[in-house]
């Protein structure tokens, strides 16, 4: 049994659910193997590049959101009792004369966004209209290397697979069930948890 502390651990993360998407052995071992997960040069890399974009993005205007005008909120914390969730978004930019909220998510990529990143804005999305008095119907993930925006509409139907990929995440979680690898194995090469994936590498 996972013990006492079990409500706590089922207080997952926007990154939890992101990475249950990508890969949802990294969710099993952060929280039934908690002692074991490694801290990379990526992540540190990573949290380095992001502070440094939000330094560059104050200055920056909307028009790369297709927005004349708005507020801008950078490192934003959410919390949502309701779904069992909580992260921070990079930047919610509140649009003038409207009730209109927007998340944005920095990413170290050229790729197109993936799924996982889609559900990760939907997520977002919730937990904004849950906590702050506005709309979301669509966010943005700025490439940091590429300097563009793409947009991401956030549909009925994203979110209603947000909510259902948390269900299936936290019942993973309280049964400690190992799940399968992922289909395509090119994101095991560089996985902090590679070592104990023996049937896959």
């Amino acid at each position: 049994m996972m013990g006492a502390d079990v409500e706590e651990r089922l207080v997952f993360t926007v990154t939890d659910l992101k990475q249950f998407t990508y890969c949802p052995r990294v969710v099993f071992y952060t929280y039934c193997l908690p002692l074991i997960r490694p801290t990379t040069y990526k992540m540190e890399s990573g949290i380095a590049a992001h502070d440094k974009a939000a330094e560059k993005a104050r200055r920056r205007t909307l028009s790369a959101y297709g927005v004349e005008r708005g507020e801008r909120h950078f490192d934003v914390w959410l919390n949502s009792p309701i779904l069992g969730l909580r992260g921070r978004v990079d930047l919610v930019i509140k649009v003038a004369d409207g009730q209109e909220l927007i998340p944005v998510e920095y990413k170290q990529t050229r790729r197109a966004t993936g799924r996982h990143v889609r559900l990760q804005l939907a997520a977002y999305g919730l937990m904004l209209e849950e906590m702050w008095d506005g709309q979301v119907e669509r966010g943005f993930v700025y490439s940091l290397l590429k300097r563009k925006a793409e947009e991401v509409r956030l549909s009925r139907r994203l979110r209603d697979e947000a909510r259902t990929t948390m269900i299936e995440m936290r019942e993973m979680v309280e049964r400690e069930a190992m799940p399968d690898p992922p289909r395509a194995r090119r994101q095991c090469v560089n996985c902090e948890f590679r070592r104990f994936c023996n049937d896959v590498l």
